[in-house]
């Protein structure tokens, strides 16, 4: 197992930088039938959204008109990444997401499923205390480090200040829908295998 990850550490290293190495599709398809087996869990930014929205009522979570969207690009995108995933077999156990919309919205046409809709991975911002958006990035980790149900990868789709806070600065230019794909080790570490754009899922042969 060692191998395999290091293995996939190197191949998903290739898909970051596809442009500079011309790394093909075929390496997205690797990436997915590694997946197949389970036991990652992958952590999505939300999906593309419309750049002249704001959240104008961050307090309440369930104001969803109030709230900036996913566009037509978020959703097809998020749409190919689930049906990648279902044609490669590419299976999703738990799914969770931020409760703003459009980060429901792009786990679930990803997870094909409704997510788990949850504080601990919802963007807070200067509308919650610190000590609140530390809990979060706590919280975070402790996701990426769980280890999922046998056979299953875990689905994450939150913010980037979310995964910034947990993960650290290499972060900081993570774009819209962005996967990190992590392996737990069972001990409540992790392992980070690589970064793939979401447009890269659809490119898979």
């Amino acid at each position: 197992m060692r191998k395999l990850v290091s293995g996939l550490a190197v191949l998903v290293a290739g898909l970051v930088v596809a442009p500079a190495w011309g790394q093909d599709s075929a390496s997205v398809g690797e990436v997915l039938k590694v997946l197949r087996a389970g036991g990652y869990v992958i952590v999505i930014r939300h999906g593309a959204t419309h750049p002249d929205q704001a959240d104008t009522d961050p307090l309440n979570l369930d104001n969803v008109a109030k709230q900036r969207q996913i566009n037509d690009k978020g959703r097809a995108d998020a749409k190919a990444v689930g049906d990648a995933f279902r044609t490669a077999g590419v299976p999703i156990g738990k799914s969770y997401s931020s409760r703003f919309y459009r980060a429901v919205e792009t786990a679930r046409l990803i997870g094909g499923k409704d997510p788990q809709a949850t504080l601990d991975v919802t963007e807070g911002g200067q509308v919650v205390s610190p000590n609140e958006n530390n809990r979060r990035a706590q919280a975070l980790r402790a996701m990426v480090a769980t280890a999922p149900e046998p056979g299953t990868n875990t689905l994450i789709v939150t913010h980037k200040p979310n995964v910034l806070d947990a993960l650290g600065k290499d972060w900081f230019e993570i774009k819209e829908g962005e996967a990190s794909i992590f392996k737990p080790d069972g001990s409540g570490k992790y392992a980070l295998i690589g970064r793939v754009q979401i447009g890269q899922w659809a490119t898979a042969k």
